[in-house]
């Protein structure tokens, strides 16, 4: 007998970390998402979503937000209804962040590799869809976590290979939505 297996509908994307040693610079990391138009999913974003901001239909959320990863169990958490995102947005793609990680090219520069304690889930209801520890991208400041593409028939399906990046925010705001190389 084969499963049916529905689209993917309310998601959960959670990230935890442990704070910075006492005396040291706040580890700060931080979950942000990116919607593209289907007719150009790997162009500009239509919107993107982060810390203080919200789906302009308020259909992804950031519904808790950390800058020191103090606290128990996950940091940060984004929800994700992609069974009510709009026909004609197409991808959506989620990355996570280092917060002032310091200046490029420099050896102090903070890396996922430098913080202790990371955990990411994802997860739709009470099943995990994916789990990880960032160590595949230690070397990275910014990375993508998980890519849901909508397909064919209108579903949505997910792709959670992480792929990292060296860049501050703003930068990888901007190119956490290409193709994959």
């Amino acid at each position: 007998m084969s499963a049916v297996r529905k689209s993917l509908a309310k998601v959960e994307i959670a990230l935890r970390w442990d704070p910075s040693p006492a005396g040291t610079p706040a580890n700060d990391l931080d979950i942000v998402a990116a919607v593209y138009a289907a007719s150009d999913p790997h162009g500009e974003p239509v919107y993107l979503v982060h810390f203080g901001s919200r789906a302009p239909d308020g259909t992804i959320t950031l519904t808790r937000d950390s800058r020191t990863g103090q606290g128990f169990g996950f940091d940060e958490v984004m929800t994700l209804e992609l069974d009510r995102l709009a026909p004609e947005l197409g991808r959506v793609v989620v990355g996570v962040v280092i917060q002032d990680a310091g200046p490029a090219a420099e050896p102090g520069r903070k890396t996922f590799g430098g913080v202790a304690g990371k955990g990411l889930r994802i997860r739709e209801g009470y099943t995990d869809l994916a789990t990880g520890d960032l160590e595949e991208v230690a070397y990275a400041t910014a990375a993508t976590v998980a890519e849901f593409v909508r397909d064919g028939a209108g579903g949505w399906a997910l792709d959670a290979r992480p792929r990292g990046f060296d860049a501050d925010p703003e930068e990888f705001a901007r190119v956490m939505g290409t193709a994959r190389g």
